[in-house]
């Protein structure tokens, strides 16, 4: 197998799977405020993502690939809002268990990430393209 190929698959899936947490992420961030609509219900729950690897059987190159997106089951906040629709008798809603300064955290460290593996994939690409100039 061509190691310059395998380079460029193993950026992609790194890319890939940054992409797909940054969709995550940007669900939590849109979600934050979001509550029940009913008395006691329960508000959207932060969504979490996990990788694993996975190798490419005709390369040998191992890959990332997202494992499973789940739910983050900490607790709700509670705050005191009696004259919300989903306050509950004791006039509490139950908020959001985003925290968006970590949600921010997380972008940052995506985006940087996803920037990374594009670095890598050029880099193949340019080395692939100077080994074809050689040969002419």
């Amino acid at each position: 197998m061509d190691p310059l190929k395998s380079i460029m698959q193993i950026a992609g899936s790194g890319m890939m799977a940054q992409g797909e947490r940054l969709k995550v992420i940007s669900e939590n961030v849109a979600n934050a405020n979001s509550t029940g609509s009913t008395p006691g219900a329960d508000p959207y729950r932060r969504k979490t993502i996990s990788f694993d690897e996975m190798v490419d059987r005709s390369s040998g190159a191992t890959m990332v690939k997202v494992d499973d997106i789940g739910r983050d089951m900490s607790d709700f906040k509670k705050t005191y809002d009696p004259q919300h629709p989903a306050a509950n008798r004791m006039g509490y809603v139950k908020m959001p268990n985003v925290n968006t300064l970590i949600e921010m955290g997380d972008m940052r460290e995506a985006s940087r990430s996803y920037e990374a593996n594009m670095n890598m994939l050029d880099t193949g690409r340019r080395m692939k393209s100077q080994t074809i100039d050689l040969l002419k």
